[in-house]
């Protein structure tokens, strides 16, 4: 069958819309690949399509999850199997104790490290997630912040998440306009490093992107993102948090929260965990946290497909309920080795 191509506009790629199956009639890679950049909401099939990748280049998957880097939160944070594990090699899962902090800085410095060690072994690294900023500071550099101070944050911390808004409105407008203002963390972020400089955030953001030299700069680095209809997402997700509870949910919060998981409230900030502690505490029903926790992942999956269609090197990959993972996989394959990812 022929091939149907259309053009990506100003880049000069060609985006194959019916290839052939199996994704291993692919050619083989012969030079230094740039990584995979496997992007989406929670959901969508990322996972499915990484190990798929990974099987075909004999390559490496690196979590790009600010979740899946505490141990423990395990069922609430949809971590890979153990089977999948065993499949493929994982990294940046298990990173960190779930009562340690963890932010983006750490990621970039673990991620870079991971991708030189998997090239190092003539491997490919595939990086896969949903955390849109791990992603933009592993591309573009995250630039030399101020390092985290313990008793700016926990004052912080204690701030109620309005108040916290209004500091950074009258300090930062700039920045406010910007933030996710449903994410506390980004917010307290912002807001330690004003308190401790005295400067505008987002100002100092600009400038420590223009003094970063690490960044990556391969040509061929893109990002993948799949997406699927509303209704295919929103029935991928209910069905996600109705296994999560069958397999322990709950069970897996009351030893979590036995270990002091509500003394970290970023860990706390994973979507599932904080409803079902409140479920405990006799807060609500378990119907009803049950829909909670469907409608906050929702309400999250639509924030990150906002982030990911302000990016600019984003390549959208469309996946469909009846869709072959196989012929996703060779899509997203054929696409990278069309940037460049093979010699002529």
């Amino acid at each position: 069958m022929e091939d149907r191509r259309s053009k990506i506009e100003d880049e000069g790629i060609e985006t194959i819309s019916h290839l052939p199956s199996p994704i291993s009639h692919l050619p083989p890679i012969s030079h230094l690949p740039s990584p995979i950049l496997l992007a989406g909401p929670t959901a969508v099939g990322k996972s499915a399509i990484a190990l798929l990748l990974a099987e075909r280049f004999g390559g490496e998957i690196i979590c790009v999850d600010s979740m899946q880097v505490y141990r423990h939160l395990d069922i609430g944070t949809a971590k890979p199997t153990t089977a999948e594990r065993q499949r493929v090699p994982h990294h940046l899962i298990d990173v960190v104790d779930f009562t340690e902090p963890f932010d983006a800085a750490q990621f970039v410095r673990l991620a870079r490290t991971a991708v030189t060690e998997i090239q190092s072994r003539g491997r490919v690294p595939i990086l896969c997630g949903g955390t849109g900023l791990y992603f933009k500071a592993f591309l573009e550099g995250l630039g030399e912040g101020p390092p985290a101070n313990a008793a700016v944050r926990t004052e912080l911390e204690k701030t109620p998440l309005p108040q916290l808004l209004r500091e950074l409105e009258e300090r930062d407008p700039v920045m406010v306009a910007q933030i996710d203002r449903q994410n506390p963390r980004r917010v307290i972020r912002a807001l330690e490093v004003i308190r401790l400089t005295g400067k505008p955030f987002s100002a100092q953001r600009a400038e420590w992107n223009r003094a970063d030299t690490s960044r990556i700069r391969h040509p061929a680095s893109r990002i993948f993102c799949l997406c699927r209809s509303p209704e295919d997402l929103r029935a991928r997700i209910d069905a996600r948090v109705d296994e999560m509870f069958r397999r322990g949910l709950v069970v897996e919060t009351e030893r979590l929260l036995a270990r002091g998981l509500d003394k970290n409230p970023t860990a706390l900030q994973a979507i599932g965990y904080r409803q079902v502690v409140e479920y405990l505490r006799g807060m609500r029903s378990l119907e009803a946290t049950i829909a909670q926790i469907k409608w906050r992942t929702r309400q999250f999956a639509k924030r990150q497909m906002t982030w990911f269609r302000h990016k600019a090197d984003v390549i959208w990959i469309d996946s469909n309920p009846g869709d072959d993972l196989p012929a996703v996989a060779q899509k997203v394959a054929a696409l990278w080795i069309a940037l460049g990812n093979r010699q002529a």
